[in-house]
């Protein structure tokens, strides 16, 4: 089993940034990839972005690609999401995950473990 909980979310204006950390206990965080999910009321649960093992790939959706940056701190068991130039779109709450495969995917049917979710909150 592999625990995760997320911190960081918070209301924020249009424009603004704020960083998102997943804290993960249970199993050996380097064996697992992690991503960013997000889901917006009445809409189905998306994929933000993903970080291999060791962190030396990356994927992002092309919404969030040249504002958010995904990171991973293997000494803290830490995932980050730092989201920059936020919109009102961004608006979700947003998911860590993660998956005993090596490099990560973008399907969330691939994840086995999830966090309880961040509320993002960006007003116009």
């Amino acid at each position: 089993q592999v625990q995760l909980v997320e911190s960081g979310g918070g209301l924020v204006q249009a424009g603004g940034s704020l960083r998102l950390s997943c804290a993960a206990s249970g199993r050996t965080f380097s064996n697992y990839a992690m991503a960013w999910f997000r889901q917006a009321p009445g809409k189905e649960r998306e994929f933000v972005a993903a970080i291999s093992r060791s962190g030396g790939t990356t994927y992002y959706a092309d919404s969030v690609k040249g504002r958010f940056t995904i990171s991973r701190d293997s000494a803290k068991n830490t995932v980050y999401l730092q989201m920059n130039s936020l919109k009102p779109d961004d608006t979700a709450v947003y998911y860590c995950a993660a998956d005993i495969s090596i490099l990560p995917k973008v399907d969330k049917a691939a994840y086995d473990y999830w966090g309880q979710g961040a509320q993002v909150t960006v007003s116009s």
